[in-house]
């Protein structure tokens, strides 16, 4: 009693009624946000769209995960294919699939059922997966143009600089990369306060949707989020750019047309892939934050979440001669597999 009496004094009551009031209003904003349902409008706003929309986005994640499956099933499988680029590309299509399954199944789902909520926990964990490899990918594309980069400025050194060890260590920083900024922006979003039911204009739980509907000031929030997407994107950008400017230099002063021509050829892939890619997050931007531009935001996003993933295998597979040859080698062994076993 007499600790107790000592420490709620007439000087100290004010300060513990204060630490007090703060603990109850922050439990009770916990609690109003743990009870929030959020509802995903989507592309609701065109109900005889909806079940065209939704056969398009099936035959896209379809396309999405065999392309992306299949990818990292012909990368393993083929000897020829066991090198640092597609090392690289085997894990650019699992972040793919995963990306495509943590979006796309919600908005199938949201296409054909009236019912449309995500709870506060869905929302907040669909936010976090998003967010992993979102910037998983973008640095996952910046380390495979430094891989062509020492590929084509430096490649006799290109087997010591790009070993198995040093290819699995930037692989991993990806990854703990990602990790890292999506908790930072998960906890940013639980210091956001949401009350009752919140329309979300978006098929996706995404950051800027989710701030629009908040209780709370934002701010804060948005800033630091702007500022750590902005350091994201301008150091891959960085790393991108100046990986295909001394590439371009020494392919210039390459003696031979045939030599420059299977240069350009090697890194004429991920230079499409990095190009839809990037120029969809930076329009993503772009886009003014008011209400005649939801529409395009929606759409800048679909590209981004659900198209992209379907199109990077597309470009890898439709452009890569080592690729088609070992779609065909794994065709002709599975088809002489068969064979011998229909004799026996």
């Amino acid at each position: 009693m007499f600790v107790t009496k000592r420490f709620l004094s007439k000087d100290t009551l004010p300060f513990a009624c204060s630490d007090q009031h703060s603990y109850f209003v922050d439990r009770n904003q916990a609690n109003q946000s743990a009870e929030v349902t959020f509802i995903l409008l989507g592309f609701s706003e065109y109900p005889q769209l909806q079940l065209p929309l939704f056969l398009v986005f099936l035959t896209i994640y379809t396309v999405t995960v065999l392309g992306n499956l299949g990818m990292i099933l012909i990368i393993k499988s083929s000897s020829r294919l066991r090198t640092p680029m597609y090392f690289f590309l085997s894990h650019l299509s699992f972040v793919d699939f995963c990306y495509s399954t943590v979006v796309t199944p919600k908005l199938l789902e949201n296409l054909i059922v009236e019912d449309r909520t995500i709870s506060f926990t869905g929302c907040l964990m669909q936010f976090f997966f998003v967010c992993i490899f979102v910037v998983t990918e973008t640095f996952l594309l910046a380390v495979m143009a430094y891989d062509r980069f020492v590929a084509i400025c430096n490649p006799l050194l290109y087997t010591v600089v790009m070993s198995q060890r040093f290819s699995f260590v930037l692989v991993i920083a990806t990854y703990s990369w990602g990790i890292a900024c999506s908790l930072i922006y998960t906890l940013l979003f639980l210091t956001l306060s949401f009350c009752g039911t919140k329309f979300i204009n978006n098929f996706v739980c995404e950051h800027a949707a989710i701030v629009a509907v908040s209780c709370s000031d934002p701010y804060i929030n948005q800033e630091i989020t702007l500022a750590s997407a902005t350091f994201n994107e301008v150091s891959s950008l960085m790393i991108i750019l100046t990986s295909y400017v001394c590439i371009c230099i020494t392919v210039l002063k390459m003696p031979s047309t045939g030599g420059r021509h299977r240069a350009f050829s090697t890194c004429a892939s991920h230079l499409t892939a990095i190009t839809i890619f990037h120029g969809s997050i930076l329009f993503l931007y772009c886009v003014p934050n008011s209400k005649s531009s939801w529409l395009m935001l929606k759409v800048g996003s679909v590209f981004y979440a659900v198209v992209i993933p379907m199109l990077n295998p597309l470009i890898y597979s439709l452009r890569n001669k080592d690729v088609k040859a070992a779609v065909r080698k794994l065709i002709h062994t599975n088809l002489i597999h068969q064979l011998m076993i229909t004799v026996k």
